[in-house]
């Protein structure tokens, strides 16, 4: 026995030990509370927590998961030359704070990052070859293609992403954006602007009756209308789109559901352009000036209207696919 006993102690021990749970709690609950206190003393740093491939396929990826996580695959290192990402960073940070500085802030949901320079392979394993994008991993299953924010149509505001959030997760976050003084400041220079101007001619003001005053005015406050700024104002669009793969920047969005900032302002430019070419087609044709000034005048504003108004068309043409022109 003694010599049995010697040998059974001789005996290599072995590769692992037994794990032993505690009373009342399973393995399973001990890693879904420690993935979750890990989450919460991240966002107790930094709303938005940043996440490499490993971090993601542990805390996002492997079971178990009781919380959502909003994550924006994004490139922002300075090579990549994504200033969309940018734009979309700050937006998206605003929506974190809010949530996290608010008093309804629980552990039912987490607002994520993953850089492309970061996590190069989260990106080749969901099969992702643009940013910004945003995705939704819901507490439970996988995502569906609801859980993919459309970028293109609502824009990247806050208050866009926080409604997609409601709609996804049901948690309702009130956005709340730093102070920002440059627009009163704008607004309080120009009418101490005007109040100055009135005020030096105050013995003359005819300039207020001038007709063309008020018609430019006018004009210039229709074409802003037209152009679409009141839809970039509520959908906060990118200003342009670059091509990850090619380089290539988009000025033009390819759908008629959606613009770009920069498509505004070129719409408004053509818009201006035809406009200038019609008054100067009128000047033309009913001032009192020599034949040889309004014969050039004449010619400037067809060329004008001819040029500027090819050129909206194409632009229709290129966003509003299959219309029948003829």
């Amino acid at each position: 026995c003694r010599r049995a006993r010697w040998a059974w102690l001789q005996q290599p021990a072995p590769a692992f030990l037994p794990i032993f749970d505690y009373p009342g709690e399973s393995r399973g609950d001990t890693l879904l509370s420690e993935k979750v206190s890990q989450m919460m003393e991240w966002t107790s740093k930094r709303a938005v927590i940043r996440l490499n491939g490993e971090k993601f396929r542990r805390l996002i990826r492997a079971p178990p998961r009781n919380y959502s996580v909003i994550i924006m695959f994004t490139a922002l290192q300075p090579q990549r030359q994504c200033g969309v990402c940018k734009q979309a960073d700050e937006e998206y940070q605003i929506l974190a704070n809010s949530w996290r500085y608010s008093n309804a802030f629980t552990n039912r949901i987490f607002f994520a990052m993953v850089d492309f320079d970061e996590g190069s392979d989260v990106f080749q394993m969901l099969n992702m070859n643009s940013a910004p994008t945003f995705i939704n991993f819901p507490a439970k299953g996988k995502p569906k293609r609801a859980d993919t924010y459309e970028l293109q149509v609502r824009g990247f505001a806050a208050e866009q992403l926080a409604r997609w959030v409601a709609d996804r997760t049901d948690v309702h976050i009130r956005v709340i954006r730093p102070p920002n003084y440059a627009g009163p400041l704008m607004l309080g220079l120009l009418l101490a602007f005007i109040g100055s101007l009135a005020y030096v001619r105050r013995n003359n003001l005819e300039f207020l009756f001038n007709k063309n005053v008020w018609a430019f005015s006018a004009l210039c406050f229709v074409l802003i209308m037209t152009s679409g700024q009141m839809w970039n104002h509520i959908r906060g669009p990118p200003y342009a789109h670059k091509n990850p793969n090619t380089g290539q920047v988009s000025y033009i969005h390819g759908s008629s559901q959606a613009q770009f900032v920069a498509e505004t302002h070129i719409v408004l430019l053509f818009n201006a352009a035809v406009t200038l070419g019609i008054v100067l087609l009128h000047e033309a044709a009913t001032s009192d000036l020599d034949v040889g000034k309004r014969k050039i005048m004449c010619v400037a504003g067809i060329g004008l209207v001819v040029l500027f108004f090819s050129w909206l068309l194409s632009i229709f043409r290129a966003k509003y696919h299959g219309y029948p022109y003829r």
